[in-house]
């Protein structure tokens, strides 16, 4: 596996393995993400996550849902540290003081005083301001106030820019990946700079889960679809964040640490490569 360099072992109350970034601090393999959970329907949702034993919950400002997750990790009995919180700064906060105001912001929706991961959302590049608004993330590293940073949705040409102004490469970068948009190019840019592969959409929004090939898996395995899915995720090294609003599906994803893929079944499901994108184009979305 690409990932067994840097995964360490858990002794917390949940199985999931952490992998280590390269600023020292480190990340659930598997998170849960809550895009498109309405604010009144997150502190619920994310309170049963929790409870399943996901210990990584990733959020946005976009979203609309950064109080919900705040109230479900505080009805959680959980401490804040036991808890991983990831959001990111929207599209219109790009520049210096707007991402300042963002991140201000989402830390009072939050009701905390750091993230442990900040990530600029999409790199906007007409708007031509991602090297600034990384500069200002840097600065909120620096406080302590983030104690990760990186990015979501960049390009190798977006991330070598920031890298060549700042000198600080983001942790991780978190891109639309699932068997139908492999990003194999990318991955490996981001393996040669110590930059970890986070998905979103990891299950192509569903489209995958009909296809005859990962069923044949799944049915070898005794698993769903998408736990085999899940699975290929995890056997390549990236972090993942499947989201869900229903308590069976919460908990049948989070079942992904008690079977292995073979490398045949890796091959196969390798093929799957279409290069479709379920969301938009990086290079164009502003």
């Amino acid at each position: 596996m690409d990932s067994t360099r840097r995964m360490t072992a858990n002794t917390e109350t949940t199985n999931v393995p952490y992998l280590d970034f390269h600023d020292g601090k480190r990340i659930p393999q598997l998170g849960f993400g809550v895009f498109q959970v309405p604010l009144e329907e997150t502190k619920e949702t994310v309170l049963h996550a929790l409870r399943t034993g996901y210990r990584s919950i990733d959020t946005a400002a976009a979203y609309g849902n950064e109080a919900g997750v705040a109230a479900a990790v505080e009805a959680s009995g959980l401490g804040r540290n036991e808890v991983f919180i990831t959001t990111k700064l929207w599209n219109d906060a790009h520049g210096h003081d707007a991402a300042r105001r963002a991140f201000e912001r989402s830390l009072r929706e939050l009701r905390t005083d750091y993230v442990d991961l900040y990530l600029i959302h999409w790199p906007a590049p007409s708007k031509n301001r991602y090297v600034e608004t990384w500069e200002a993330l840097t600065e909120f590293h620096a406080q302590g106030r983030a104690r990760s940073i990186g990015v979501s949705n960049f390009l190798p040409e977006h991330l070598e820019r920031i890298v060549e102004v700042t000198g600080v490469v983001p942790v991780l970068n978190q891109i639309e990946l699932h068997p139908l948009l492999q990003q194999a190019e990318l991955r490996e840019f981001h393996r040669e700079h110590e930059i970890l592969t986070e998905a979103w959409s990891p299950l192509g929004k569903g489209t995958v889960l009909d296809d005859a090939r990962i069923s044949e898996i799944a049915a070898a395995h005794g698993r769903t679809p998408a736990q085999v899915v899940l699975r290929w995720h995890v056997q390549l090294g990236n972090v993942v964040i499947p989201k869900s609003a229903t308590p069976e599906r919460i908990e049948e994803n989070f079942r992904v640490f008690d079977f292995e893929l073979s490398d045949e079944e890796m091959r196969r499901l390798g093929e799957l490569d279409a290069g479709e994108r379920t969301g938009p184009d990086p290079a164009s979305f502003d």
